[in-house]
């Protein structure tokens, strides 16, 4: 099956991520969509597995097949938690929806450790664009800026909020390039020290909650594996009823 068939078919849950999620998006923002498929389970009887992720069709379109998605998130990788955070949900099936409903499930203290490790690597390359420029990356400050306020924030409140309220106009101007490096970096400092003084006694459970998540996965794979599989019923390009002619 073509990747962009499984994106078109079979997604169950599909957002806007980006500016226009975070709410910092301005007149020349560009839309990202992200989004889940789960590929049929017969797809996984065969030696080429389905992909973990699909890029595209559309521009600025990635998905990840749902296990894939699911293992990131028992993770805590930023990315797929603020993915299911988002405010701007396009599309929800059943099964996109009993997702939405498992958000509680990925959350943990381990999002102490992923922020941080993710963080720490963007901000060593905003350093380096410092030493040889003489400036950052404003975009990505900004960014990074927003990203540690939300790990202090979700360390301290046990909810991740994707939307910066209050903080647009100060991030904003961070992105213009109208606050001095160092004056950005004691604020990057001030949130890295927030986010360690809040993971000591955060709400959040020390692990997030794997039994839950796989059982919701075992539970969509078992209803797929009972549904006919046309993709393999080709025959001289006329796709055949399930069951006739099978011996």
């Amino acid at each position: 099956m073509r990747p962009e068939t499984l994106v078109r078919d079979h997604t169950v849950y599909s957002c806007v991520m980006g500016s226009r999620a975070f709410g910092l998006a301005t007149d020349a923002s560009d839309t990202d969509r992200r989004g889940v498929f789960a590929a049929p389970t017969a797809l996984f009887w065969r030696f080429e597995k389905p992909p973990t992720h699909v890029e595209g069709p559309a521009e600025e379109q990635f998905s990840w097949e749902l296990e894939r998605f699911c293992e990131l998130g028992l993770r805590a990788n930023p990315n797929i938690l603020e993915c299911l955070h988002s405010p701007l949900v396009e599309h929800a099936d059943d099964t996109g929806r009993e997702l939405l409903a498992l958000r509680g499930a990925f959350l943990s203290r381990r999002v102490h450790e992923t922020f941080s490790r993710y963080a720490l690597g963007q901000r060593r390359k905003l350093e380096a664009d410092v030493r040889s420029h003489g400036t950052p990356r404003w975009k990505h400050a900004m960014h990074l800026l927003r990203l540690l306020t939300a790990s202090r924030d979700l360390l301290r409140t046990g909810v991740l909020t994707i939307d910066v309220g209050d903080l647009r106009e100060p991030l904003l101007e961070v992105k213009r390039g109208e606050v001095p490096w160092p004056a950005v970096d004691s604020w990057m400092n001030r949130l890295a020290a927030e986010a360690d003084e809040a993971a000591v006694r955060s709400p959040l459970p020390e692990e997030p909650d794997r039994r839950r998540v796989e059982d919701f996965l075992v539970r969509v794979r078992r209803a797929s594996a009972l549904q006919p599989d046309p993709y393999d019923e080709v025959v001289q390009g006329v796709v055949r009823p399930w069951g006739v002619g099978q011996r």
